[in-house]
């Protein structure tokens, strides 16, 4: 470290040494340049020595005052020039007062005032000059570098050509000992076609990718596009991945510092990014006007969608915040980043049990909230599998005496969190969200306020994903257990569920299920590789993947909707509806919510099972209880 500095202040010793050789140079060639030499240049000799005394104080020490003295000119670029020019015009028009309003009269007769304006003129090329000199050997030495390593330089190409690629290429180009040269670009803007990018060209459209690597030398490819859709960033990795070379993605402007890309920012395409598609977005007028000034409760607040939801309810200014859940850790945690980011926002914590009537009720007297987002659930699949009493007690018996408190104390609107499990279940997880649907639908039906249900697929990075324990088995160098080569599922990202669950608030009349646009179903195998190639392994040469087999009963893939029902779009492009169910309600209902119940209760789960494939449609749990916790079907 001392030895760096030492250097960094025997270089801008030089450029100040520069400096004074410079500076009665520029005075000298100005008074050169205004007289030519005629006759009448010695009348001016007394004001040219005097300027030129003058200019060897004031000039350094304004450049000195600008920091002219203190920067790396090895990275100058605009703020750089511009700071330059701002500086030698601060110095000349210090410099003028003197030799106009002091010393003209008294020290000399002779003064050509144009010279001032010619210095100033010279003193910006020359200053600057001497500056941005330092950029082009440094960029000349960086091109040496790169040739000298022709062999060993990766050759990389750039997929987007806007600012972010802009910027990676620039960072490359400036630093040489990263041994990485970019070839092109690929963009599917058609006008910058044939045009260069810091002298690397633009080869064309993202499509002409298979051309560019099967006829050019391409060692690394660079997605520069943060927000690039799930597919383009499929097909790029897959091209890669046949083609044997490297990808990188480059992180969303979110995530940069003043917008600077760093190389070393740039990271492996993460699982998130070959998943991902255009983010579905809220109607903001429309959430605003649901939650603005209310009070909100959420349940399983600790939760990965409930703390999303509270960090996004946070951002529409409620009257007053109420996180409720059961684990007091969880909801301590995400109380804290969330008071951390939303100081003013009046927030509740309470720690009670949904299965608590008596308390909720208590909690309702007190709080009168005027929305309710309803998060708590067990939701892990095999777990539920072998505690079925536990899971109607809490998904069922928690949703009915929510409901039931909610009524009573005239909640304006309700929102239930579902999944698309619910649909002809074959697991007692995605039963009982089905019972709690039929709950919540008939609870708005009595009531005719809008209480309604949201129903989603499987979501990345929420607790007891697949994602994670994928890590951990790989982590442990395997097998990464999947339970059938076909098995597929929805999948989304924790943000774009909450983006549904706040705009489906706003647009629900009450009886409505909806559902979230979520493309195509991935295959579960697929997650499992390009999770094990993002952790620089390879499928079966590194990390088995072990096939358990499908359980009977067991769906190879999910559904987000009933057949034959109807189905339809809403205000929001990627929200759609579902009415009409066929499914139980009014008196029927809640007297199979009581049996189910009091079957709980009592531990009777063969019992359970039974009723519960009797009163869902298509529903078949009792097949599916041969269970392999580890297995992933989910």
């Amino acid at each position: 470290m001392y030895s760096v500095k030492v250097k960094l202040k025997l270089r801008n010793r030089h450029v100040l040494i520069t400096d004074l050789i410079l500076i009665p140079i520029s005075v000298l060639v100005s008074y050169i340049l205004r007289l030519e030499f005629f006759a009448v240049f010695q009348n001016y000799l007394y004001s040219l020595l005097w300027m030129l005394g003058l200019a060897l104080v004031i000039k350094p020490l304004v450049y000195y005052f600008f920091g002219l003295y203190r920067r790396m000119w090895a990275y100058a670029s605009i703020p750089e020039i511009k700071l330059i020019v701002l500086a030698v015009t601060t110095a000349s028009l210090i410099l003028a007062i003197p030799m106009l309003f002091v010393l003209y009269g008294w020290a000399f007769y002779a003064f050509p005032r144009s010279v001032l304006i010619i210095d100033w003129v010279i003193s910006i090329l020359l200053v600057g000059g001497q500056r941005l000199s330092f950029r082009v050997f440094s960029e000349g030495r960086a091109r040496n570098v790169l040739s000298k390593n022709a062999e060993t330089t990766k050759r990389v190409l750039v997929i987007g050509a806007g600012d972010a690629g802009a910027m990676v290429v620039k960072e490359l180009q400036r630093n040489p000992q990263l041994n990485m040269h970019p070839v092109g670009f690929l963009d599917d803007n058609v006008e910058k076609k044939g045009k260069t990018i810091h002298g690397v060209p633009v080869l064309g459209e993202v499509k002409n990718l298979p051309k560019v690597l099967s006829f050019r030398r391409v060692d690394e490819v660079i997605i520069a596009i943060p927000s690039a859709p799930g597919k383009i960033i499929r097909e790029v990795s897959n091209l890669c991945r046949k083609h044997n070379i490297a990808f990188r993605t480059m992180p969303g402007l979110y995530e940069l510092i003043g917008g600077m890309v760093n190389i070393s920012r740039l990271r492996e395409v993460d699982i998130t990014d070959l998943l991902r598609r255009q983010p579905a977005h809220t109607n903001d007028d429309q959430v605003g006007r649901v939650l603005k000034d209310k009070v909100v409760l959420v349940t399983g607040a600790g939760g990965s969608i409930g703390s999303e939801l509270c960090r996004q309810i946070a951002r529409w200014q409620p009257r007053q915040l109420i996180m409720l859940g059961h684990g007091e850790n969880a909801i301590f945690e995400a109380y804290l980043e969330i008071n951390e980011q939303f100081p003013t926002l009046e927030i509740q914590t309470v720690i009670a049990d949904v299965r608590d009537q008596a308390r909720l009720d208590r909690i309702f007297t007190e709080k009168q909230p005027n929305v309710v987002f309803h998060a708590a659930a067990h939701k892990h699949v095999p777990l539920m599998e072998t505690n079925v009493d536990e899971c109607v007690l809490n998904n069922i018996g928690g949703t009915k005496n929510l409901l039931d408190v909610s009524l009573r104390h005239h909640v304006e609107r309700f929102v239930l969190i579902s999944t698309d499990k619910a649909i002809r279940p074959v697991n007692v997880m995605g039963a009982t969200k089905r019972v709690a649907e039929m709950m919540t639908i008939d609870a708005s039906q009595r009531s005719a306020k809008p209480y309604s249900v949201v129903r989603f697929g499987n979501v990345l990075g929420s607790r007891g994903s697949v994602v994670p324990l994928f890590k951990r088995q790989i982590a442990k160098g395997g097998p990464v257990t999947v339970t059938h080569p076909d098995m597929q599922r929805y999948f989304m990202t924790i943000p774009e569920a909450v983006y549904l669950v706040l705009q489906t608030a706003g647009m629900g009349k009450g009886g409505e299920t909806f559902i979230l646009n979520m493309g195509e179903q991935v295959r579960i195998v697929d997650l499992a590789e390009d999770l094990i190639r993002l952790s620089g392994l390879e499928p079966e040469r590194d990390i088995e993947i072990a096939f358990t087999g499908v359980r009977e009963g067991e769906k190879l893939r999910e559904d987000l909707w009933n057949d034959g029902r109807k189905f339809g779009e809403t205000a929001h492009p990627d929200v759609f509806y579902e009415e009409g169910q066929d499914q139980l309600s009014g008196k029927s209902l809640q007297v199979a919510v009581d049996k189910l119940l009091k079957l709980a209760q009592d531990g009777r789960n063969d019992e359970i099972l039974s009723m519960l494939d009797q009163i869902i449609p298509g529903a078949s749990v009792r097949s599916s209880q041969s269970i392999n916790i580890t297995a992933i079907e989910s």
